[in-house]
């Protein structure tokens, strides 16, 4: 296996008196999309959030292409190469597309900023049809869109992206999706995380399976799609997920 970029060992975390992590292992090598799957309260975004160092760990360890980064703050972090697409995207509705990559890309030298915002544009051709309109007023895909071109423009080595797929249309998530999978090519590491288990499935090529704060689950996608627990919870009918095409 390739050395990690994102390393996380026996992670510990919570808020006040809840601990809701309680030791979590996982790894993500660059150019790979790792998903993380479990319901609504499992941890999920608990963890993204101690990774980007919004929640502070309370024991274990987080690497970030080979150096402990646990006691960073996120500022530290962010130049380090870590990203994050947060959940429901928020953009700078009053700014403009361009205007939002650029924040993406604060602090960069000039060269390499235009160089990356050259790189998004093509990645992502309808941001650049929209370059000058404002952000509040693109649609749900577009906003992701957005907010994924912004993660990029910081040159990221590790993505965190947390529910991409959340509260779009099905032609929106499949674009959405595209675009993710299009991430390959940029050699970052991917840690995916969507309740939408068809989804990060068809995205990723092994996940985690978080459940109560534990990791219960780690294989490639196909053999999480045959493991019975997540068959009934997350495939079936009882996840009211259904499937969307990619």
């Amino acid at each position: 296996m390739t050395d990690p970029i994102l390393h996380v060992s026996g992670l510990v975390a919570g808020y006040g008196g809840l601990e809701a992590l309680h030791g979590v292992d996982l790894h993500v090598a660059a150019g790979e999309i790792v998903c993380l799957i479990g319901r609504n309260g499992a941890g999920k975004t608990t963890l993204l959030k101690t990774i980007a160092g919004l929640l502070p760990a309370r024991a274990g360890r987080i690497r970030l292409q080979g150096r402990d980064v646990t006691a960073w703050p996120v500022q530290r972090r962010h130049r380090a190469g870590l990203a994050s697409v947060p959940e429901g995207r928020r953009v700078f509705a009053s700014l403009t597309v361009r205007d939002n990559l650029l924040v993406g890309g604060y602090g960069r030298p000039r060269r390499a900023l235009t160089a990356t915002l050259d790189d998004v544009y093509g990645r992502f051709p309808r941001l650049a049809e929209r370059s000058e309109q404002p952000a509040g007023t693109l649609s749900g895909g577009e906003q992701q869109m957005l907010a994924i071109g912004r993660a990029l423009m910081s040159g990221p080595a590790v993505i965190l992206l947390d529910e991409p797929s959340l509260g779009l249309a099905p032609q929106a998530v499949a674009r959405v999706g595209a675009v993710i999978s299009a991430l390959r090519g940029t050699r970052a590491a991917v840690l995916l995380v969507e309740q939408n288990a068809d989804v990060a499935f068809r995205l990723a090529a092994r996940g985690y399976l978080l459940e109560r704060g534990r990791i219960r689950a780690s294989a490639t996608s196909a053999a999480l799609r045959r493991d019975p627990r997540v068959r009934s919870a997350y495939l079936g009918t009882e996840s009211g997920l259904g499937k969307t095409t990619l």
